[in-house]
């Protein structure tokens, strides 16, 4: 839905289906349920998730032409896609395979401009599109040398300046405007704002500025703007308040180097402090037990008394460390419903929330707003609803903290 904010939605990557038949059943089952508990008699936004498979089904014509026939149909429309997994993402085992293939690779590149292509033809006239992606790779793929990591990042940036070419040109016959949205995440090649920021300024503008004057025929200037454009930053808010990163300085820096924020995917994640009495520490280690299920990655950062940051790869490595004392706070890459602030001993980062939409509210710093917990599946029991009730509640969160009526 439009509103004075941002187009606001939440991604599809919840509802199973790596095949388009069987995706495409999935979003005519939920998404007018949804529409009428959040946007009755309004246009309806999708963050349209596809599998590798999915995309290449869509592609063709008659199932295209049979989706924007829906679309109309439902007053919906597709403005925002998840273009980070890849593969399957439901009822396999994930983990880090999330990032596979990985930015080096040709198979992603493939994949990114054919969701592109995609969400050109499906975007409605004037609106802008952007497809989240991975950080370009998971560093425990890269690090066993300072020059296997510069190796990795100088073959996916160039990758990814490949797509960065084809929007431009897209964009420059007429079509929509697009932007890549790198995600960094916990582990991720790109982890967080530093990363990111010295990964831009030092890897993808000096690589990217050469690329782009020569492809484009245009001078150094234009060809960074182009870059600028074409690849911005998906803040997913879990990922940030999991790096302990305060909202204000993550857009302050962006600001200072001249990058933008494609889009807010809103996520909570899992936290607690960890108290240094026995018995209270345990009933909260055996709380984020709950927690430890085998189908995604949940990194654990941890802050330590001295301030300091230690980095657990999955959820099972943070517990093994359990009685290590030094440790006074947990976060876990949990996306647990954004609705709920406690779960019993355990918190969540919805705070964090509530700080960047007030951002948003202040000064909109992207057009795209995207509600993003997946996890849904492998929630504990006692936190599930049906699928529409509990997206629609998350939505419905999301506006009144916005301070969004149904006729704005």
């Amino acid at each position: 839905m439009q509103t004075a904010y941002g187009h606001l939605t939440y991604c599809t990557n919840i509802h199973p289906g790596e095949k388009w038949e069987d995706h495409f059943a999935q979003l005519k089952k939920y998404i007018p349920q949804v529409k009428q508990q959040v946007a009755p008699g309004q246009p309806f936004g999708i963050g349209l998730r596809l599998a590798n498979t999915a995309s290449l089904e869509l592609a063709k014509e008659e199932n295209l032409n049979a989706f924007k026939a829906w679309l109309q149909q439902e007053n919906c429309y597709v403005f925002t896609m998840n273009g980070f997994p890849y593969g399957g993402f439901h009822d396999v085992v994930v983990k880090d395979q999330v990032h596979a293939p990985d930015w080096t690779q040709a198979d992603r590149v493939a994949y990114i401009i054919r969701l592109f292509r995609l969400l050109a033809a499906l975007l409605p006239e004037g609106m802008e599109g952007g497809i989240s992606t991975s950080p370009l790779s998971y560093k425990f793929w890269c690090n066993r040398c300072e020059e296997e990591k510069n190796a990795f990042t100088e073959s996916a940036t160039l990758n990814m300046l490949l797509v960065v070419e084809q929007l431009a040109r897209i964009h420059h016959g007429g079509g929509p405007l697009m932007h890549l949205d790198v995600e960094p995440e916990p582990d991720g090649l790109l982890e967080n704002t530093r990363e990111y920021i010295n990964w831009y300024t030092t890897s993808l503008l000096p690589a990217g500025i050469c690329f782009i004057k020569d492809k484009l025929g245009v001078d150094e200037e234009e060809a960074a703007d182009i870059i600028k454009r074409h690849v911005q930053l998906c803040y997913d808010v879990c990922h940030f308040a999991l790096e302990y990163e305060e909202p204000e300085q993550v857009l302050k820096q962006l600001q200072t180097h001249g990058l933008r924020v494609g889009k807010i995917q809103i996520s909570a994640a899992l936290k607690a402090d960890l108290p240094t009495e026995t018995d209270q520490r345990n009933a909260v280690i055996n709380a984020f037990r709950q927690f430890n299920e085998q189908v995604y990655l949940h990194q654990v950062i941890g802050k330590k008394k001295d301030g300091s940051l230690i980095h657990y790869p999955d959820l099972p490595q943070a517990l093994e460390d359990a009685a290590n004392t030094a440790v006074a706070e947990w976060r876990s890459h949990f996306h647990v419903p954004i609705f709920i602030d406690r779960f019993e001993v355990l918190q969540s980062t919805r705070e964090e929330i509530v700080r960047v939409l007030a951002l948003q509210r202040q000064q909109p710093f992207t057009a795209h707003l995207e509600v993003e917990t997946y996890t849904w599946d492998v929630l504990p029991s006692g936190l599930k609803e049906e699928m529409a009730v509990s997206v629609s509640r998350e939505l419905n969160w999301v506006k009144h903290e916005l301070q969004i009526t149904n006729y704005e």
